[in-house]
């Protein structure tokens, strides 16, 4: 039986002075803007990747090719991926040879420049009032976190004005519900679920529910799996074709959540729910927590998909669009 969780009013369960919507804030006159705590989330990535540069780029070295031979170590060790990696070193070698560049000091602009370059096709802000409802279908592997980024979405995109609608697809993790329904309560949205059952049926029940409603947007969570677990990926089709059939032309976004941490194996995991889904846009999660934000560089070159979002921390606020030249200046800048 499904279940339309009917939202509570929110004064009939406060948050707790230290959180908003079930995420950690904090009071606004001393909360730090987003560039700061873009560059305090990207401290890992850019203490193994920026950190390094800065010393390799050191005034006086000169150009040469035992520079190049420690610029690739570094970005390869910083997840950039092998691919990525020698696509900058071309672009600064033809920049030394054309401009006759002799200072390594004069590579490290060059470097960001190209590096913004390549992450530039990335940068796809998601615009969801095309359709109504729009319908955003989100998928990964098991602790990518996309529970909470749908928690994320559903707030960032309340704030615009737009009414939201929650279907609970991830029906074989309790929690996953669980964490839906609690925050739905706090925040004024429905949450569509079932305890048991088919993730299809009740993504296929929110959808009827919010043409019904007149909602702006629908967050489609679905359960966890690993690429090489070929049946869950086939299941995972059956649920877009069900919301194809719900709503011609759906799903009008396909959210993979990739967890940061994961490095090089995020290409992997890109590749294979491409192959699968036709994945549209990515968000990239929990930057704060690794030093492996290179790998950004590698999807670029390996599967260019637009990273919709990228997430640096627990607040309900530090998940917002990529831009790509904010990115680069975040892990560069000491």
């Amino acid at each position: 039986m499904f279940s339309f969780l009917k939202p509570k009013s929110p004064a009939a369960e406060p948050a707790s002075p230290d959180t908003q919507n079930g995420f950690a804030t904090q009071p606004p006159e001393s909360r730090p803007s987003w560039a700061q705590r873009l560059k305090h989330g990207l401290a890992k990535t850019r203490d193994r990747l920026g950190g390094q540069l800065s010393g390799l780029f050191g005034v006086g070295r000169k150009i040469d090719a035992e520079l190049f031979e420690e610029l690739e170590t570094i970005l390869i060790t910083a997840d950039v991926g092998v691919d990525a990696t020698q696509t900058l070193l071309d672009t600064l070698q033809k920049k030394v040879r054309r401009e006759g560049l002799t200072e390594a000091s004069e590579l490290h602009v060059a470097l960001k420049q190209a590096l913004v370059d390549l992450l530039a096709p990335l940068q796809a802000p998601l615009v969801v009032t095309a359709h109504k409802p729009f319908i955003l279908m989100l998928a990964g592997v098991n602790g990518a976190g996309k529970t909470t980024t749908i928690g994320k979405l559903a707030k960032l995109y309340q704030s615009q004005g737009l009414s939201v609608l929650l279907a609970a697809g991830d029906t074989f993790r309790a929690a996953a519900r669980e964490q839906l329904q609690v925050w739905g309560e706090r925040n004024n949205v429905t949450v569509i679920s079932q305890e048991k059952g088919d993730s299809a049926a009740v993504i296929y029940d929110a959808i009827q529910a919010a043409q019904a409603r007149g909602i702006d947007v629908v967050l489609a969570d679905t359960a966890g799996r690993l690429p090489t677990q070929l049946h869950l990926m086939e299941e995972i089709k059956k649920v877009k074709r069900v919301i194809e059939k719900a709503a011609p032309g759906a799903p009008h976004e396909v959210l993979l959540v990739l967890d940061a941490n994961t490095g090089q194996n995020a290409v992997t995991q890109v590749k294979a729910f491409d192959d699968a889904l036709g994945v549209t846009g990515l968000v990239l999660t929990k930057l704060d927590g690794t030093a492996k934000g290179g790998a950004i560089a590698a999807i670029a070159k390996a599967r260019p998909i637009p990273v919709r979002y990228i997430g640096v921390g627990e607040s309900v606020d530090d998940l917002r669009p990529f831009e790509a030249g904010e990115f680069v200046e975040a892990v560069f800048t000491t």
